[in-house]
């Protein structure tokens, strides 16, 4: 089984894009995928059309389990409308974790226990994450084999980067875990000078880093997501599909290699 976590602490750079993009490009392959939804805001879940105030439960209840029940576990696991896609949904109460559990032992380390029951069941894992430094973000990164971070192509996402991969230098020394980086370049616009400036900048910065393309500008998917489906899965020759089929192509072949 192989984790993904998306993950930016700056919000609107197509984390949640990426992470439902990838995630039906795999199921089209006849991967079995899950999704997490880490965000409290609950965007994944929504995205999928799900009403957060009415299921009946959510990644909050795992984290109040005293032993990794496979049976408890798979109840908070709801099947998509999409073949190969199930959903772990987020609710507003993981807000109130890091004031809840904050000082609790082991507490980083949940998410990551609760996949480790769940090997067999799953090709990928998809976790979305909060644009915010918390426990929920913690355990995604550490329950993670590769961290994609998509980065905005404008001067101030830049910045967003810098924050983002600072936070991965801290984890590293508090948990003793070298992480696996893919920067993603999104909302790439041709027209514009600084979508081209910014691309530039993220290749030279961050050279062994960065996927060497961008995800473009394309308004369908925002038509996708009206829709409650992958863009895959409706626009299958849009150019956001393209893109995300090459982002594809070059996570596996770093799988293969390494």
């Amino acid at each position: 089984m192989i984790i993904w976590c998306i993950a930016n602490q700056k919000g609107g750079v197509g984390k949640t894009t990426t992470a439902i993009t990838l995630a039906g490009l795999l199921s089209m392959k006849n991967r079995k995928v899950l999704l997490i939804d880490t965000d409290p805001h609950a965007s994944l879940t929504s995205y999928l059309g799900y009403d957060t105030n009415s299921i009946n439960s959510s990644l909050f209840e795992l984290f109040q389990l005293k032993n990794f029940n496979p049976k408890k576990i798979s109840s908070t696991i709801i099947k998509t409308n999409i073949i190969g896609i199930d959903i772990i949904p987020g609710h507003i109460s993981l807000a109130t974790l890091d004031r809840a559990m904050g000082n609790k032992g082991g507490i980083g380390l949940i998410l990551k226990k609760t996949l480790s029951t769940l090997n067999e069941h799953y090709d990928y894992v998809m976790i979305d994450c909060p644009p915010i430094f918390s426990i929920m973000m913690v355990n995604a990164l550490v329950a993670s084999d590769r961290i994609l971070v998509p980065v905005q192509t404008e001067f101030l996402a830049m910045k967003g980067l810098e924050y983002m991969l600072h936070t991965l230098e801290i984890i590293t020394k508090t948990c003793r875990k070298s992480f696996k980086i893919t920067i993603v370049p999104t909302m790439y616009d041709k027209r514009t000078l600084a979508s081209f400036q910014t691309l530039n900048e993220l290749k030279k910065v961050y050279i062994r880093k960065v996927w060497n393309f961008a995800i473009p500008i394309d308004t369908k998917f925002r038509d996708a997501s009206v829709r409650n489906l992958p863009i895959s899965h409706c626009y299958p020759s849009s150019r956001g599909v393209l893109a995300y089929k090459e982002l594809l192509l070059y996570l596996e072949r770093l799988n293969l290699n390494e």
